[in-house]
């Protein structure tokens, strides 16, 4: 019985250009050269779901990355520049945001690091529930082809955070830059002066230092591949009051992307109300043949009682006393929608805004703790400053939208009753009576939402607008044709008048000119600008530790892509290490190397290189032939970590008569033990001392598996849910093994009942597509267990 057991078989359409298994789930993400992203679940790799790619997101997949708790995914896009952090749970999009350069790998990773200050912030992280009401979810779109926002989405949002335990995505481009985010949403470091471009980076949990690959040209443009390490000192000293800052920062991304979508809800309240008064108007306007204006005629109607005869068709004909009362709901329902996300959605998220950016500035002034990681309190006022602008403005749109929606049902009710008389039906008396007041108000709705030129196209509305409320969310920089009056305000009397308080600045600036979208937008680069000064300060305090050059890389093939290709990277977390795993296949192209380096710049580990020979005895122990194969030689086509003393790799026989795969398992207990030590000749590269590198033997045992039928090249692995993935050489071929046949029936114990809801969820959701494809699963197993069956 071969090692390792075949769960599942795939052929793919398209190439696949990366693959990752998630961290709690048996889940891998597959990104392919098309741009569309695809997860498939470990049983019989059915798939889940998938997402395709756009004009507006992206279709150039470069790395992908699990959040450690595996309910959001990120991805990075080449051709827009974009990271893309995606719900797990419904394939939606959550949180997209803009990167200078191109994003080449991702790693994203937890802090391990335990200490009493941290403990006592993880239990009072939700104090500010305490003070502040639960925001308001998001309405469904009003648009019926826009699926953008909808309630379980805005929910979604709000989780973004995740656990209170920081998390840090890493990204690493080709131009070398490199940028940390905690929580995957706030930059909290901006790296620069990285040597060549990033293959692939390892933060360590202890945050002491990060590891980086990077492939360098040299002037004759040649490559060589190179590990970096970066002191990372000042995160590890500061980790509590990092993590208190970042959660702080990142609850406030996270409120602007609210703000965000609920000021987009209330413009398409307002182009609802556009939409439904044009398309009654639109054939009125081109039919009539009077030169007289739509407001003139309704004002005819008003003082006369008398109308056109277009008008009374329009009236009779086309909008009638039903659909009169029908349109009159719509509308004010537009309204009310826009006042209440006023009231719900911005007032109650600027107050939220405006308690944990209060909150920073508490933390900025305890300069002994905070300043080292640049907060600047001066920079935090200003945010305040602006957020308190913001909710002036919110106030400001209330006022106007209640004295707008008084006009409209003073004209909508004098207009039904107008249209009663002409039908010659009884008017309630409750209705005839129409005072002074709502003539005025009737009026001004006449002179405030229709146009005076019906052939101006320059606004959304053609002939109807609601210029009063609209050009609060008009997102242009000129000031508001009409502005509230401020004629008779004794407040602002009382302020210019005082020359102390003009110029207060506990008083927030109102900009009364000026539009909601203008000052939120002031207010966003405001807060732009606290946010980026840490990340800068961060930054600057990060040095290089070491440089060590490899090898000289060898021509690329182009068909597999960089993400695949060796070295890679791990972190152990107990013994606080990094451990990167090469070739270097243009010497020694039958042995792997394993460098180690402590996650501690500081800590020195004498035997930092050691080396395992691939020339190995694969035995008939598994068979019942008695005589054994002759000793085969060995190239390594891929290796991954498998856990902190365990590799995976793929093999493949360098000699003609023996040119096949094989997926094994390899221990590095013994490699890790060896006290031979290396040293290493500064100024020089490792491959050209490489003779002096300690050489293991390789032990495989039993754990080994022939990929018959199967140019396998590649193979992504996770020790915690013991899979691993093989991809062939033409990356559309896949394979799916459970690595650990012995515990086969137990089940992890390191999922959680939300876990398990999540997976549960997932499940449902993809109950079709896996009952069409469990048929053909089964008699893909079976055919391939009769194979095997017969060979042996």
């Amino acid at each position: 019985m071969p090692a390792f057991r075949q769960v599942g078989e795939k052929q793919l359409p398209n190439p696949v250009l990366c693959m990752a298994w998630s961290p709690k789930r048996d889940l891998i993400a597959l990104a392919s050269t098309t741009g569309e992203l695809l997860l498939h679940r470990l049983a019989s790799f059915h798939r889940v779901w998938s997402l395709a790619p756009s004009e507006h997101i992206g279709k150039e997949i470069t790395s992908l990355a699990w959040r450690p708790d595996g309910k959001i995914l990120a991805f990075s896009l080449g051709d827009t520049k974009q990271v893309v952090l995606c719900s797990v749970e419904k394939a939606e999009i959550l949180h997209v945001f803009h990167t200078q350069k191109p994003v080449s790998c991702m790693h994203w990773m937890e802090v391990t690091e335990e200490c009493s200050a941290l403990g006592s912030f993880y239990q009072s992280e939700d104090e500010s529930k305490l003070f502040l009401p639960k925001l308001a979810s998001l309405p469904k779109s009003y648009s019926t082809t826009s699926k953008l926002f909808s309630e379980e989405k805005s929910d979604e949002i709000m989780n973004l955070l995740g656990e209170v335990r920081l998390n840090i995505l890493v990204l690493g481009g080709d131009a070398g830059q490199v940028e940390l985010y905690a929580y995957g949403m706030y930059k909290i470091a901006t790296l620069a002066g990285v040597s060549g471009s990033c293959r692939t980076l390892s933060l360590a949990s202890d945050l002491k230092s990060l590891a980086v690959i990077t492939e360098v040209k040299s002037a004759e443009d040649h490559a060589e591949i190179c590990f970096v390490q970066l002191d990372t000192g000042l995160l590890s000293d500061c980790l509590p009051e990092l993590t208190r800052m970042a959660r702080k920062f990142t609850h406030i991304s996270t409120l602007l992307q609210y703000l965000h979508l609920s000021l987009t809800c209330m413009c398409e309240a307002w182009e609802e109300i556009l939409m439904q008064m044009d398309l009654r108007l639109t054939k009125f306007v081109q039919e009539k043949n009077t030169s007289t204006q739509v407001q003139d005629e309704f004002l005819e109607l008003l003082l006369w009682g008398q109308s056109s005869p277009e008008l009374q068709a329009l009236l009779m004909n086309q909008l009638t006393v039903k659909g009169l009362k029908k349109l009159g709901q719509t509308i004010e329902s537009s309204y009310s929608s826009i006042q209440k996300l006023v009231i719900s959605h911005l007032q109650s998220g600027s107050e939220a805004l405006l308690y944990h950016l209060s909150e920073v500035k508490g933390m900025s002034l305890w300069k002994k703790k905070f300043e080292p990681l640049g907060l600047d309190s001066a920079a935090i006022e200003g945010a305040i400053t602006a957020v308190g602008s913001f909710s002036l403005k919110t106030s400001e749109l209330l006022q106007v939208i209640d004295k707008s929606m008084k006009n409209f049902k003073a004209f909508f009710r004098w207009l039904y009753v107008a249209m009663l008389r002409m039908c010659d039906e009884h008017v309630p008396p409750e209705l005839n009576k129409m005072t002074q007041k709502d003539i005025a108000f009737v009026a001004d709705f006449l002179s405030e939402h229709f146009s005076k030129n019906e052939q101006l196209f320059d606004r959304k509305g053609k002939y109807f607008n609601v210029e009063r409320v609209g050009q609060y969310l008009k997102d242009e920089d000129e000031d508001l044709v009409s502005p509230p009056s401020t004629k008779g305000n004794q407040w602002l009397k009382f302020l210019q008048d005082s020359a102390h308080l003009k110029e207060s600045p506990l008083l927030f600036p109102s900009f009364p000119q000026k539009s909601l979208h203008f000052v939120k937008r002031m207010m966003e680069n405001v807060i732009e600008l606290c946010l980026q000064k840490p990340a800068q300060v961060i930054g600057k305090s990060v040095k290089q530790s070491a440089f060590l050059p490899l090898y000289s890389a060898p021509q690329r093939s182009e068909n597999a892509p960089r993400l695949f290709e060796l070295p890679s990277l791990w972190n152990d977390k107990k013994a606080k290490m990094h451990y990167v795993v090469f070739c270097m296949p243009h010497i020694f192209p039958h042995q792997l190397y394993l460098l180690r380096k402590a996650s501690d710049p500081n800590r020195h580990i004498p035997n930092c290189v050691t080396s395992l020979d691939l020339s190995h005895h694969l035995d008939a122990s598994d068979g019942e032939s008695a005589e054994p194969r002759p000793r085969s030689v060995y190239g390594c086509l891929d290796a991954r970590f498998y856990s902190d003393e365990m590799l995976t790799v793929v093999l493949q026989g360098t000699e003609d008569e023996n040119s096949r795969s094989v997926l094994a398992q390899v221990s590095l207990s013994s490699t890790l033990k060896c006290e031979i030590e290396f040293n290493w000749t500064p100024n020089m590269r490792l491959d050209q001392q490489s003779s002096s590198i300690p050489c293991q033997g390789l032990v495989l045992g039993n754990q080994w598996r022939e990929l018959e039928g199967m140019k396998a090249q590649f193979v992504a692995v996770n020790g915690i849910r013991e899979v691993a993935c093989v991809l062939s050489e033409n990356l559309r071929h896949l394979r799916v093994f459970e690595m650990d046949t012995e515990d086969e029936d137990d089940e992890p114990q390191n999922d959680s009942a939300e876990q398990d809801t999540l997976d549960a969820t997932m499940t449902s959701q993809g109950d079709e597509s896996a009952e069409a494809g469990n048929d053909e699963a089964g008699k893909t197993e079976e055919h391939l267990e009769l194979e095997e069956t017969s060979e042996l």
